[in-house]
């Protein structure tokens, strides 16, 4: 058994005998029936679910290698891209080098599509797409960790309970990190915090630029970082499907304190944010950091001076912003009509009054807040003040 089996995504030899198993698991197949068909998974899944694995099995038959499946899913993501936004653009792709392996640490505001914008950029632009970090949390069912790791997913073990095993964990995490740049040539998605930023507000966590680190310790930590080529990404979604429930969550944990997610939960939310309407989409590679730092703590906060500010602002942050009762008086925010063009703001105040509409009153502060909060931030890094 190799060094790092246990959190590794698959390699090219596997995919065959994985595919093979996918194919013939029936919590899989009924789940890409009750997504396929979900009129008639009910009645006639029994029907379905043979039909849609004998189809799966042709198309998949010639598939041998990671880079094959990835090139056979990309028609099926590139129409969900087009379905689901009106557009997705790109910025900084240019300075990112063939053959160079890059550790992207990225804003984090979708469980499964903030990776495959992503991966979606660089696979458009001709470079090999990187390793995905996921949390073992999101692998409940064994088909879905086959899926995720059949896609160069890696796992990253949060629910340990002991000190001694989760400090195991960061340490095999970090000598894999290291190991798939430096070693491999293969670059690393990874969040820039432990779970989606529910609030609009987009910070590093700084145990996770330790965690880099920790593999390499009798090394000075600027060293390591640098050899890492770290790059940030600002990931910026004009409407988050997800809105809704997010804000739901973060009123019920203000109220009693936390909350518990139902059963099926996070599924949920991967399909909602998979399928649901995004309006606009920018991805923003900046430029890759190597000094203005000493410890975890100045680069935490300078990668929130650079995700921040590469972060697009659309016209429905600032229509949330002018309604946020914890607006900045220090901040001198432009006015949106000198920002954006008479119909594309109407366009957004139409959507946005949907999405109030439809959201509790008691959920509303926490909807607003999704949406205010990055221009709070940006504002403030471009006015010097701190966040």
């Amino acid at each position: 058994m190799g060094e790092f089996d246990s959190i590794r995504p698959y390699a090219d030899h596997e995919v065959p005998a994985v595919l093979a198993r996918l194919l013939a698991d029936p919590t899989f197949l009924g789940t890409l029936t009750r997504f396929r068909f979900p009129r008639l998974a009910g009645a006639f899944g029994w029907l379905l679910k043979p039909l849609i694995a004998h189809r799966l099995r042709q198309q998949l038959a010639d598939v041998n290698s990671v880079n094959a499946l990835q090139e056979r899913i990309e028609p099926y993501v590139d129409r969900t891209i087009e379905h689901a936004t009106d557009g997705v653009t790109y910025s900084g792709l240019e300075q990112l080098k063939p053959g160079s392996a890059y550790l992207f640490l990225a804003n984090h505001r979708d469980i499964v599509m903030d990776p495959a914008f992503v991966n979606y950029a660089v696979y458009h632009a001709g470079l090999p797409t990187p390793r995905i970090a996921i949390g073992d949390n999101l692998l409940q069912r064994p088909f879905v960790s086959d899926l995720m790791r059949l896609n160069k997913s890696f796992i990253v073990h949060r629910n340990l309970a002991g000190r001694r095993e989760k400090l195991a964990a960061f340490q095999l995490l970090s000598a894999y990190i290291n190991h798939s740049i430096r070693t491999d040539g293969q670059s690393i998605w990874i969040a820039q915090a432990e779970g989606r930023a529910k609030d609009g507000d987009d910070r590093t966590d700084s145990a996770i630029l330790k965690m880099f680190h920790m593999s390499r310790k009798d090394e000075p930590f600027t060293e390591v970082l640098d050899s890492l080529n770290l790059i940030p990404v600002s990931i910026s979604y004009e409407y988050d499907p997800c809105d809704l429930a997010k804000a739901r969550e973060l009123s019920i944990r203000a109220s009693s304190g936390s909350y518990e997610k139902a059963p099926g939960e996070d599924d949920a939310s991967i399909a909602l944010g998979i399928t649901g309407y995004k309006g606009r989409v920018h991805v923003h590679f900046g430029s890759q950091v190597s000094t203005g730092f000493e410890d975890a703590k100045q680069l935490a906060a300078l990668m929130d001076r650079h995700i921040l500010t590469g972060y697009r602002l659309f016209p429905v942050h600032y229509l949330a912003y002018a309604e946020w009762d914890e607006r900045d008086a220090e901040l001198n925010i432009a006015p949106l009509e000198q920002l954006f063009p008479a119909a594309e703001i109407q366009r957004a105040r139409g959507e946005w009054q949907r999405r109030l509409d439809v959201c509790p009153a008691e959920q509303r502060p926490w909807l607003i807040r999704q949406y205010a909060t990055p221009v709070r931030n940006q504002y403030r890094i471009k006015a010097g003040l701190p966040l």
